[in-house]
């Protein structure tokens, strides 16, 4: 017989919940596992326990540390240890940390030490279910899983670092925002190629010269954002503020370009490098 011992009684629910719905009706039936809620304790019976609901039982405690607990952790973590008690915020930085988990940020992984935790739980878990015992939950995850519990804390520092970072973004870019909105139009369009080089072109497909486009920067701009603005790029195409800005790039994920679209949002429209020389090609023609 294993005994887990829970100090909340919503942990004892939701892990039998959990293990109840991995195993079969005969095997509830035949008292497998019971949940003796008096005592905010799970019982199974390992007597004449079938080898696959054995399986079964043990990877069902694994999933439920690894996946079910495991957002619980993560809140207290945020709450308690970086003082993120904000519903809204701790959203936000739990949407970066599983888009980190599950492989989607692979710019953030270098930043995560050590190997896969999750091994460290099923190791511990393995151990327990070698033999009949009777064990505290909570006592288990702190004093067994403090490998798995340093690898959460990391994830949550990660992204905190990273929110931090998204928060200055867009902080930034709706100062840029603000300093675009109702300046006058100095360009009906503007061709921008960002490709090995980046060539600025106006609406009539000259090409404007480096010379010209740092002459027309509006020094505000790099007085008041000195670091992060672009001299190149950005601090031109805000100083013109071109009512349609073509830009050609087989980058489109870049993030020159997220941020160009992101500051001038649908005035920004993106096609292939090779569409900005066909209609170049096209211009030319006409005008001939």
């Amino acid at each position: 017989m294993i005994e887990i011992i829970f100090q909340k009684d919503r942990d004892a629910h939701n892990m039998f919940g959990h293990i109840a719905g991995q195993l079969s009706a005969v095997q509830l039936e035949n008292g497998t596992i019971q949940l003796d809620e008096a005592r905010n304790k799970i019982k199974i019976c390992l007597k004449n326990l079938p080898n696959a609901a054995f399986h079964t039982i043990r990877e069902s405690v694994y999933e439920f540390i690894v996946l079910k607990k495991r957002d619980d952790w993560f809140r207290e973590i945020l709450s308690e240890r970086f003082f993120y008690n904000d519903p809204h915020e701790q959203e936000q930085i739990l949407e970066i940390i599983y888009s980190v988990v599950e492989g989607n940020r692979e710019d953030l992984t270098p930043f995560l030490n050590g190997s896969d935790e999750k091994k460290y739980v099923f190791h511990a878990i393995d151990e327990l279910f070698k033999g009949n015992i009777s064990f505290s939950f909570d006592s288990f995850v702190v004093f067994r899983l403090k490998p798995f519990f340093n690898k959460l804390r990391n994830y949550v520092e990660v992204a905190i670092d990273e929110y931090k970072l998204e928060q200055e973004y867009q902080m930034f870019v709706q100062t840029l925002r603000d300093f675009l909105s109702g300046r006058p139009a100095l360009h009906e369009c503007i061709h921008l190629i960002l490709d090995e080089e980046t060539i600025f072109y106006d609406e009539n497909y000259r090409e404007m010269k480096r010379s010209e486009l740092v002459k027309g920067i509006d020094r505000k701009l790099l007085g008041n954002h000195p670091i992060y603005v672009d001299s190149v790029t950005i601090a031109p195409l805000l100083s013109m503020a071109p009512s349609t800005i073509y830009l050609y790039t087989n980058q489109p994920e870049q993030p020159l370009v997220r941020t160009i679209g992101n500051i001038f949002e649908e005035r920004v429209k993106t096609a292939p490098v090779k569409s900005f020389y066909e209609n170049k090609q096209l211009s030319n023609e006409k005008v001939q």
